[in-house]
């Protein structure tokens, strides 16, 4: 008996090791690469790219280091190659089917394996997948990867049109736009490997898609429809389970589509941060064959409902999400690629990147349509943390190309991406492109490239073609009609026009690129902000990385290299002026750039919330950047927080206070962003910088969810004489044992008469510091080694200690405020 039992196994291992499905990563192999016409090879990283490359053997210097990006633009108009070799055992030369899958090559790739070319890609944002099963061998195979010029495609390419296209080479690549250069990063035109590479073997079947519609939902049940797509080479009867439902299918050779019903009893519904919990239920989605399992999906899928709602009405037509039923104000920032070297940015920097976006009591980040379709982590952790995902498609700033070979490339791209993203309960819209629309109507274009007529036609089809057409359809090939919210430009009319703030999405830039002040905020607000803002410094630590000591002034190469707006500190200056001083020291300056550009995100961020709910959403440019720099961002490279992102976690708090004056006084507005009514104390207090309480009065509240509520009007008349340069307003509104707090002032930060504090400075608790002061101390920037306070910049007034958390034990504190700069 034991013998037969032996023989039977024997026999038997042949067919389970035939059934079972693997993957190999080819990323630990040992890469080299070389410049086409060099003879000798050097060590390569994969995932990587050719400057980082460079960099690391020591060829070329920091790329973001000084003035070093003029001297390192020869490296775009090469082509490079990589290599590697990987050995195939008899075992897995035995698998049915063999796949070489590129998650990422950047972005003109011939691919060799074993010297016969197997692959031409072209578009860095596609997954290709070759079938290279009677092209491997057992025992050694060789894979080389040659990278041709993107620049030096681009520019042919550009020279067979009869007409110039904006933006030249960079729009004919489909490659990441503002490697070319933007006026917040370096131009770095990167190739090389920068996503992983894998050996997939299967046999029998696998598991090719898998996507779920909602066809019910409601308190008692969720019902589900999964629809998986089965890739089979041995027809028959096979087995698919859902975490442990499971059901027989027959399937045929070839491509199966199997709708997969699934029912989830008292479902709980996944909710953006500050509203409820982000539930998400992990489902396993497996196939096999008499009993041994072939292929497994992963997801975590969430149960909402997302609707965008366009209604006309008396103003024009509204533009705002619904989640579960419920209208929500979304409150975020625009995300670009957090590295010009993709590569450079792990795992941790797209968590800490979305966890930074919920400290700041955000609910919606908008990825941008000048980088790339961001990791699988990025939107993973959007799921996990409540965060909706504005989608663009990745086209930005420009007019495109439009013949049968570069539409049809677009086409694939986007089935990959929304294949690849469409589970995700975080994706809420997806968006042809960011300012194509208004680019074209409003920027001039046709005059400063002389179209015409015909040209101007033929650019306007190609462009209709693209974004009014083949996207949308594609989209409507792939996702159930619930899914598909397409939104073809943003914004959808340029600022310049009136209606741009009466119906869809606004990019406002009177501000910044206008001049206009900061008080226009408050005139110019649409029905869905989706960009604007105001630059600011990092930190000097952060510059300090990238600059020497000695060239950290405005004069210096290496300085103006790390501001790419062409007037950008001439726009700081201009604006610090109005409001604040302007400091003679460089690392005054610092403070008061961050100060200043907090001041302007807090005056654009409730005058859109003061209009809710004619606006519903508020997308400031630009949360993060991809080196470091002077720019709008209010995190830096380094995931420090600027002044600003202090202020945006204020202004975005679920609920705030704020002050709308007048000629006769002045109104309390409190707006709840919350799903049910605040009940709760309003407290107003008149206080000097010294202390004193000019005035105070109390009102009990019941805060609006829906819209705002005025809470209190206050008349000049009845307030007692006060020097407005010498006095705060002081808001609380005490709800359920918690406590919002917000200031208000008078006049211009510059023309407050601030007195030299004095500051008590007291550790309560490892982590917990306590601060008094005698007199107001407006901005308190506090700075201590590498430890995060948890609030900063803010305001401190004399009998109200305050206490500060930290995230590491701190000493040697350092402090600065507004007194400082204002008497230098």
């Amino acid at each position: 008996m034991k013998i037969q039992f032996k023989f039977l196994i024997l026999m038997l291992l042949p067919l389970i090791f035939w059934s079972q499905n693997s993957e190999r990563n080819l990323n630990s192999e040992n890469w080299s690469f070389k410049k086409i016409s060099d003879s000798n090879w050097l060590p390569a990283k994969v995932p990587g790219t050719v400057h980082t490359d460079l960099y690391n053997n020591k060829i070329i210097p920091n790329p973001f280091f000084g003035n070093n990006e003029k001297e390192l633009q020869w490296i775009e108009n090469e082509t490079w190659e990589y290599q590697t070799s990987f050995k195939i055992s008899k075992e897995e030369l035995k698998n049915q089917n063999t796949i070489l899958q590129y998650e990422g090559l950047d972005t003109y790739a011939e691919v060799f394996l074993n010297n016969e070319k197997i692959l031409d890609a072209n578009n860095m944002f596609r997954t290709w997948k070759v079938d290279v099963k009677n092209n491997l061998k057992v025992g050694k195979n060789n894979l080389k990867i040659v990278f041709k010029s993107a620049v030096e495609i681009g520019k042919a390419k550009a020279q067979k049109l009869p007409y110039t296209l904006t933006e030249k080479e960079r729009i004919f690549s489909r490659k990441a736009q503002y490697h070319f250069g933007w006026d917040w990063g370096p131009r770095f035109v990167t190739s090389g490997i920068y996503r992983p590479i894998k050996l997939l073997f299967w046999n029998n079947a696998k598991i090719e898609n898998v996507k779920y519609e909602q066809e019910e939902l409601n308190e008692v049940i969720a019902k589900l429809n999964f629809n998986v797509t089965i890739d089979c080479q041995l027809a028959g009867n096979y087995d698919l389970k859902i975490n442990g439902v499971q059901k027989a299918f027959e399937l045929k050779k070839g491509i199966n589509s199997i709708d997969f019903p699934y029912e989830i009893k008292n479902p709980k519904l996944w909710w953006t941060n500050g509203l409820g919990k982000a539930n998400l239920y992990p489902l396993e989605i497996s196939l096999s064959k008499s009993k041994v399992q072939l292929s497994l999906k992963k997801l975590n899928i969430g149960l909402r409902t997302i609707e965008l709602v366009q209604e006309k009405d008396s103003i024009g037509k509204s533009f705002y999400f619904k989640l579960n039923g419920k209208p929500v104000f979304m409150k975020g920032a625009n995300y670009i690629s957090p590295d010009s070297f993709l590569p450079n940015a792990s795992t941790s920097t797209y968590k800490d990147i979305v966890q930074n976006a919920v400290d700041a009591n955000m609910n919606m980040l908008r990825v941008w349509g000048g980088g790339v379709y961001a990791e699988d982590t990025f939107y993973d952790e959007c799921d996990k943390n409540g965060i909706l995902v504005w989608q663009d498609f990745m086209f930005a700033c420009a007019m495109y190309p439009g013949d049968e070979e570069f539409l049809d490339n677009v086409k694939n791209e986007v089935i990959d991406n929304v294949t690849r993203l469409q589970n995700h309960p975080s994706i809420a819209l997806w968006c042809g492109n960011n300012e194509n629309d208004e680019g074209w109507k409003n920027w001039g274009w046709q005059k400063q490239f002389n179209y015409s007529k015909q040209d101007s036609i033929q650019i306007w089809n190609d462009y209709e073609k693209l974004f009014h057409q083949l996207i949308p359809q594609t989209l409507d090939s792939l996702l159930s009609k619930k899914e598909n919210r397409y939104w073809p430009s943003s914004p959808s009319i340029g600022w310049g026009k009136k209606e741009s703030l009466t119906q869809g999405d606004s990019h406002y830039w009177g501000v910044w690129w206008g001049k206009e002040s900061f008080e226009i905020y408050k005139q110019k607000v649409g029905r869905f902000m989706s960009e604007y803002g105001f630059q600011g410094m990092p930190n000097l630590e952060t510059l300090e990385k990238v600059i020497r000591k000695e060239d950290l002034n405005f004069t210096s190469e290496a300085f103006k290299n790390h501001q790419k707006h062409p007037t950008g500190f001439e726009t700081i200056n201009e604006y610090m002026a109005r409001d604040f001083p302007i400091p003679k020291s460089l690392e005054k300056y610092n403070y008061v750039s961050q100060i200043l550009q907090a001041y302007g995100m807090k005056t654009a961020i409730e005058a859109h919330r003061l209009a809710k709910p004619y606006c519903m959403g508020s997308l400031y440019w630009q949360l993060n950047d991809c080196w470091p720099v002077t720019s709008w961002s209010t995190l830096d490279y380094y995931e420090n927080w600027k002044a600003s992102h202090y202020q945006v976690k204020e202004s975005f708090a679920p609920t705030l206070l704020m002050v709308t004056e007048s000629t006769n006084g002045f109104s309390i507005i409190s707006s709840n962003d919350n799903l049910e009514v605040q009940k709760g104390t309003l407290n107003a207090k008149l206080i000097d910088f010294s202390g004193k309480e000019l005035w105070t009065s109390s009102k009990e509240c019941e805060l609006n969810s829906e819209i705002n509520t005025n809470c209190m009007d206050i008349l000049f008349t009845e307030l007692p004489k006060f020097a407005k340069e010498k006095t705060v307003l002081q808001l609380e509104f005490i709800c359920k044992n918690k406590k919002t707090v917000a200031y208000h002032y008078f006049v211009k930060p510059k023309e407050l008469q601030l007195e030299k504090p004095t500051i008590e400075m007291k550790i309560v608790g490892e982590t917990l510091i306590e601060l008094k002061t005698n007199t107001l101390v407006k901005n308190l920037y506090l700075q201590s080694n590498d430890s995060f306070f948890k609030e900063n910049y803010f305001d401190l007034l004399p009998g109200i200690p305050k206490i500060i958390k930290t995230d590491k034990p701190s000493e040697n504190i350092k402090m600065v405020s507004l007194f400082d700069m204002l008497n230098e």
